[in-house]
């Protein structure tokens, strides 16, 4: 299913499943997608469903409608599609292959880990009571660890703003190699985030605009990471 992502200034606003054949966009409260903003007509724009297609009209708006950055009057949406209206954009996304996507862009697999780095990291994280070699390992630990409440990050900034990643592994490893890479560990005390590599010297992620430093930073429910150029939310169930 295709989906909608609202955002403004790169903050999501909200997210709209296209599941009906048709959704208007604009100012007045009879939108499907309501956008209450003076640089938005009163009926702006139309998105149609067919099968599997889907078609973006402008409905002769004073401002007009933009894919991309080019104006248009009829358009057939792909996946990836920034629809710009007034000030806010709308981006297209069809959810299989923009989860596929982010995971490449941003989930380092277990080949791909930066090994050396990833120990001096987990050596953190054993200062602060558990490696990562031995999370999720011990079965009073994994005990502890059924009761912890579920967690996830929600892409916040940038192509994959609105994209939610569930933190269901012991260990989850994000960020572009020679940029910016960090751990997300899951422990019976919480989850918990340790720089491991970065492309210049002391360019540690951020936790709510601050940086996280060397040691390991226990995560609270809504904080906002800022890691290889983007920012993810944190939340607990």
């Amino acid at each position: 299913m295709a989906r909608l992502v609202l955002s403004l200034d790169g903050q999501v606003m909200a997210e709209y499943n296209m599941n009906k054949e048709r959704y208007t966009v604009g100012r007045l409260p009879d939108n499907d997608i309501r956008i209450d903003n003076p640089a938005v007509s009163g009926h702006h724009s139309l998105i149609i469903n067919i099968l599997n297609d889907s078609f973006l009209e402008d409905l002769n708006s004073t401002n007009g409608t933009y894919v991309n950055g080019k104006l248009i009057k009829k358009h057939a949406l792909q996946h990836g599609d920034v629809i710009t209206v007034g000030h806010h954009q709308l981006r297209f996304a069809e959810d299989d292959e923009q989860q596929d996507e982010f995971e490449k862009t941003m989930v380092i697999q277990p080949s791909d880990r930066p090994l050396e780095k990833l120990r001096a990291a987990g050596a953190q994280l054993e200062k602060s009571g558990e490696s990562i070699a031995a999370t999720g390992a011990r079965k009073a630990l994994a005990d502890k660890e059924a009761v912890l409440k579920k967690a996830r990050l929600q892409v916040l900034s940038g192509a994959f703003a609105g994209r939610e990643l569930e933190l269901s592994k012991a260990l989850t490893t994000l960020g572009r190699p020679g940029v910016q890479v960090a751990a997300i560990t899951r422990r019976a005390e919480g989850y918990f985030i340790v720089h491991v590599d970065s492309g210049r010297e002391g360019d540690f992620p951020l936790v709510n605009g601050s940086p996280i430093g060397a040691q390991a930073r226990r995560l609270h429910d809504n904080d906002v990471i800022q890691l290889a150029g983007v920012k993810m939310g944190f939340f607990q169930a």
